[in-house]
């Protein structure tokens, strides 16, 4: 079988599956044979469990009930517990960690019919934008392999854009859904917090980190999504609204629905080639009726909200290994959770205080305007070897994550917003377009990042290393 089926659509494959045109072992087979073929070159796949697939067309001969994503390959971002597959959190703290139970959206995914087929590499506990670790080395961004992918879901954005695997899983605290999709010509959303439950989780209340699907189309994320969000008791915050919603149509007309539009946030450093791509593609939001206005909400404090509540996270989930581990911590975990240990009650109560007036003043904001769009990333991918970046047309920057602020200001609005496919530099790089939607609207930003979508079907565009 040709890989020409790697690049189907999660939706198309599903339907072939059941209509018994594919086989899930059919499918397995050449998700096997793409990975042996271009993973050695990328390292998305840190850890492959080669399961062929027969017990679930076993399932399918005896006419028994399947799921959404029946013998659907997934992959599973190596931050996430998976039961009998290792999991490193790209530590050398953990590289022979295995653990005995999942994550509640594993468990979710793989109760949909979905097939583990292994894990995804990410940077060192998720920390940084840029996808490279200890235990396994970087990943490389197909579409140039001297380029990021990404981070920190960059392994499984990679997997996605080389048609290793139809779906993925990531996380989102400051931008690590959209980045990668981002820079590798995917889709990723950010969801709501609560909207897929996080359990086990050492902070249950937290708002800041989200889960959420990766794919190659919108319907695929929205597929992926109706089966991992909905209710759970062991997350106090998750949202009652059942996942099935997320299956519904995503076609909408959207002539006459006012649009924010801002180029960079009010004031950000943004790369020329970034902007360049993103102007090119206001005619086409435009074509589809939008009412586009230059707005920018007042997004004051949200870099002091988020480096407070960011490094409070990052105290209460690793200040124990800092205390018995130093030594085989990297140094910008170990930065980050200092920077947590030197908060006090006062002043976590401070950025708390200033969240709420932050919401308060996007939500007067986005009852003018259905949407916001802006970049997703203020730079196209970057050089492989460098860390993270340090400056954006001249002006420097502060610390490791300083350049995400296009991503991380929206993370402590709360709000949902999405990357997908927006064009290509002059070099070929991919750029995504970010779209925000109102409180909880995921379903709503599904629907425009769809109509964007099917507008300029940029995702069709696959890296030349896949063909």
């Amino acid at each position: 079988m040709n890989n020409e089926v790697c690049f189907l659509p999660a939706t198309e494959l599903a339907r072939r599956i059941r209509r018994k045109d594919l086989s899930a072992r059919e499918l397995m087979q050449a998700s096997l044979a793409q990975i042996a073929r271009l993973n050695p070159g990328l390292n998305a796949i840190v850890s492959l469990y080669a399961e062929q697939a027969q017990a679930a067309d076993e399932k399918q001969v005896r006419g028994e009930t399947l799921g959404a994503l029946h013998g659907l390959p997934v992959a599973h971002k190596d931050l996430f517990l998976t039961r009998g597959m290792r999991t490193t959190f790209g530590s050398p703290i953990f590289k022979d960690f295995v653990p005995d139970q999942n994550l509640l959206m594993v468990d979710r995914l793989q109760a949909a019919g979905a097939i583990s087929i292994g894990k995804t590499n990410t940077p060192e506990f998720g920390a940084g934008s840029q996808t490279f670790n200890a235990v396994f080395g970087k990943t490389l961004n197909p579409y140039d392999t001297g380029k990021t992918c990404g981070g920190s879901s960059g392994g499984a954005a990679v997997a996605l854009a080389a048609g290793m695997v139809p779906l993925a899983d990531g996380s989102d605290m400051g931008g690590s859904l959209r980045c990668p999709a981002n820079f590798c010509n995917i889709v990723g959303l950010r969801t709501s917090p609560g909207r897929v439950p996080i359990w086990p989780a050492k902070s249950g209340w937290s708002t800041l980190g989200v889960q959420g699907p990766m794919a190659r189309t919108v319907e695929d994320c929205a597929l992926m999504l109706s089966v991992i969000a909905g209710r759970d008791a062991r997350s106090p915050i998750a949202i009652a609204e059942p996942g099935s919603q997320f299956a519904r149509p995503l076609a909408r007309d959207f002539k006459g629905v006012r649009i924010a539009w801002s180029a960079d946030l009010g004031g950000l450093p943004v790369d020329a080639r970034v902007a360049a791509v993103l102007a090119s593609q206001r005619p086409t939001f435009a074509a589809l009726g939008c009412a586009l206005e230059e707005a920018t909400p007042d997004l004051s404090d949200a870099n002091e909200i988020f480096m407070t509540l960011r490094a409070w996270q990052f105290d209460l989930a690793y200040g124990e290994l800092l205390d018995h581990r130093r030594g085989q911590l990297k140094d910008t975990v170990i930065w980050n959770i200092e920077a947590g240990r030197k908060l006090s009650g006062p002043s976590i109560g401070a950025a708390e205080l200033k969240r709420t007036a932050l919401y308060e003043r996007v939500r007067g904001f986005m009852q003018r305007y259905e949407f916001l769009i802006l970049p997703v990333n203020q730079v196209p991918p970057f050089n492989v070897d460098e860390p993270y970046v340090t400056g954006i047309n001249g002006v420097a920057m502060d610390n490791y994550i300083d350049w995400m602020k296009s991503c991380y200001f929206i993370t402590v609005t709360g709000h949902p917003a999405i990357s997908v496919p927006c064009g290509f530099t002059a070099e070929g790089l991919p750029v995504g377009v970010q779209i925000v939607g109102r409180h909880q609207d995921d379903f709503g930003v599904l629907q425009l990042a769809y109509a964007f979508e099917q507008a300029t079907q940029l995702w069709q565009r696959r890296p030349a290393i896949a063909n």
